[in-house]
């Protein structure tokens, strides 16, 4: 009996945990810079975030390997993009044994790489891309995602007096709202009858 392997790409799910990477980067840097004495102590010792970082990893990498349903091939790509993240936000730690704040190098290698893979990416896979994005759109997680973005963006926004972080934020905000008000006309729409 012959075997045959079959290889199936998966550019959606490239995207969604780049896309995660960057978005969990970000965010873990954010808040350690306006944040930088909260940390998280048990018994002594200081949970560095790399720690969830690897757990996110491992439990992505998991999923993404024993289940052959989309939507949970989704949730591992979100999970180790996430984890990947939260990992890459601390290489200047983990490299230094100790210096969080030797970011020049890594900040600017990452983000290279993070744009050049993003390019690269919607280059080669734009139409599956649109697709993915339009059926994410139209799901109910844009609801819950549009008003996290909105709410978290409008709390950095109200926190800060920082002129970059207020426009920067308030665009994310702005964005959130729109996937929000996206999701609902979808709904409207739906709910209408067709005429021919």
């Amino acid at each position: 009996m012959a075997f045959k392997e079959e290889i199936k790409e998966k550019p959606n799910l490239s995207v969604l945990a780049l896309v995660s990477f960057i978005a969990s980067f970000a965010t873990a840097r954010t808040f350690t810079t306006f944040f930088p004495t909260t940390s998280l102590i048990i018994g002594g010792l200081h949970i560095h975030h790399f720690w969830y970082g690897l757990a996110m990893l491992a439990v992505g990498g998991w999923l993404g390997i024993s289940y052959e349903s989309e939507r949970i091939n989704r949730l591992a790509a979100v999970l180790f993009g996430l984890g990947g993240g939260l990992i890459g936000d601390e290489v200047g730690l983990l490299l230094t044994f100790g210096n969080y704040w030797t970011e020049l190098t890594y900040n600017v290698v990452i983000g290279f790489l993070a744009v050049m893979s993003i390019i690269v990416l919607v280059n080669k896979y734009s139409s599956v891309m649109r697709k993915e994005f339009t059926e994410f759109l139209q799901s109910n997680a844009s609801l819950y995602v549009g008003i996290f973005l909105a709410a978290v963006s409008l709390a950095f926004v109200l926190e800060t007096g920082n002129e970059v972080i207020i426009y920067i934020f308030s665009g994310l905000s702005i964005v959130g709202f729109i996937i929000v008000l996206f999701y609902f006309v979808q709904r409207i729409r739906a709910k209408q009858p067709k005429t021919s």
